[in-house]
């Protein structure tokens, strides 16, 4: 038997209720070359009778012997793939007809990319929603905004095979709940990342998601990867820098007072301009780096201000060099501080 183009990995667990459609998305795609390799983690509900019975020759079912949590499982599966490329897809999500196709070409046409991901929409109680993430992108600012946050959607991720095998282990159990985010940074020493800016994948939001039930954890093993990242260049300020990151970037917290804002926009300028002096970026790759960061100080200031942490005279006054206000609208900025002071009278009332 020819070994497929593209093996795709899953780790499943008590997953029967949503499998039926992820596993519909993946018969309907527009490129048929590639093998589902499902390793079911001592399921307790009908995942693994489901799997079983399922109508496609493509799936390879592995019934794990021990619970041993999803990044093992999903290593596990990783061991079993015969395809040149891998495609990540948790138990959850849905595959847009199109993107293994475009993937592959993506893959095929750039030999030094290693992973290319793509937007994602979001479905949330049968309601689909549109990408949050950056509308446009290159590989230069896709680089750029990891090492400040995370700009992949893991389901939505190829990855050339030959340079994930070159990791060991795939992801890592000590960085669980941002093992995906762990991984981008490792296999980035073996080439370039993109994102398909097309949305290619549709991101399942609910209750059950890990991204809901595991927050703290998931905020403490990303600092740890930009600890890791930045050490390098920032010595032993990485780790309280990496916090800040982690905190009030990735997970979106809103900053508690002006000198943690100040702290947070010293992190994110001196980190960008030694990304731009150290790979030479010019031209669109850094205009458009320079609005997307610009884009994101705007959002970490406007929650602050709704929080009212923050008056509008600090989000002025600490403005880093090249972020300003985040071009917000200045009503943006007046309606935000609106409600924080309305929040800021509630918290005093409640005293």
């Amino acid at each position: 038997m020819s070994a497929p183009t593209i093996s795709v990995i899953m780790a499943a667990y008590n997953g029967a209720a949503l499998l039926p459609e992820t596993l519909a998305s993946l018969q309907a795609q527009t490129f048929g070359d590639f093998e589902l390799i499902v390793v079911d983690d001592c399921s307790t509900d009908d995942t693994l009778a489901l799997l079983h019975g399922w109508p496609d020759h493509r799936i390879r079912v592995i019934a794990a012997e021990t619970n041993q949590g999803p990044v093992k499982t999903r290593n596990r599966a990783v061991t079993e793939a015969r395809g040149r490329y891998l495609a990540a897809l948790d138990q959850d999500d849905i595959c847009l007809p199109d993107r293994f196709a475009r993937q592959v070409a993506y893959l095929d046409a750039h030999p030094d990319t290693v992973l290319v991901a793509s937007a994602a929409g979001t479905l949330c109680d049968g309601v689909t929603r549109g990408s949050t993430l950056e509308p446009v992108t290159t590989p230069l600012l896709v680089e750029w905004m990891l090492q400040i946050r995370n700009p992949l959607v893991w389901s939505s991720v190829m990855v050339r095979a030959e340079a994930a095998r070159r990791l060991d282990p795939f992801t890592r159990h000590e960085n669980l709940y941002a093992e995906d985010f762990d991984f981008y940074h490792r296999i980035a020493r073996f080439g370039r990342i993109a994102r398909i800016d097309d949305e290619l994948l549709l991101y399942h939001v609910h209750a059950g998601g890990a991204s809901k039930r595991y927050h703290d954890a998931m905020i403490a093993s990303a600092a740890r990867v930009l600890a890791e990242a930045h050490r390098p260049v920032l010595g032993e300020a990485a780790t309280a820098a990496a916090d800040l990151l982690a905190r009030h970037v990735m997970a979106g917290d809103p900053v508690p007072d002006r000198a943690t804002l100040i702290a947070l926009g010293e992190t994110i300028r001196s980190l960008q301009e030694r990304f731009i002096a150290d790979r030479g970026v010019t031209g669109d790759d850094l205009a458009l780096i320079r609005w997307e960061t610009a884009r994101l100080w705007g959002r970490i200031g406007r929650a602050a201000l709704r929080s009212g942490t923050i008056g509008v005279s600090d989000a002025i006054a600490v403005r880093p060099d090249h972020m300003g206000l985040g071009y917000a609208r200045a009503d943006e900025i007046v309606f935000s501080r609106l409600i924080g002071g309305a929040r800021e009278i509630r918290r005093r009332a409640a005293l």
